[in-house]
């Protein structure tokens, strides 16, 4: 069974659900359709992202760590780019 993809704003509003809204996370799940661990993980993930975490892995849930991620990538990109230019033999 292939793996479900769902838009970082509708885990964010999941998340937002339990975190801003105070209901529980198991009613957020079922009245939004989704399994209680996916619920759960975009919940500690929207945790830690509030408290200016980038998540390990996956892409970020909110658009602030989303352009984070968007800019440790590109500094990643140009600091390969950058040390390949500093092997190269001068012409």
């Amino acid at each position: 069974m292939p793996r479900k993809f769902y838009p970082s704003e509708f885990k964010q509003e999941i998340a937002s659900l339990v975190l801003d809204q105070g209901h529980s996370q198991k009613a957020a799940a079922e009245a939004m359709g989704v399994e209680y661990t996916a619920s759960d993980r975009w919940v500690r993930q929207l945790r830690q992202e509030r408290s200016s975490e980038a998540p390990e892995k996956g892409q970020a849930i909110t658009d602030t760590q989303r352009q984070i991620q968007a800019l440790k990538a590109r500094i990643k990109r140009l600091e390969r780019e950058k040390a390949i230019l500093k092997k190269r033999p001068y012409s």
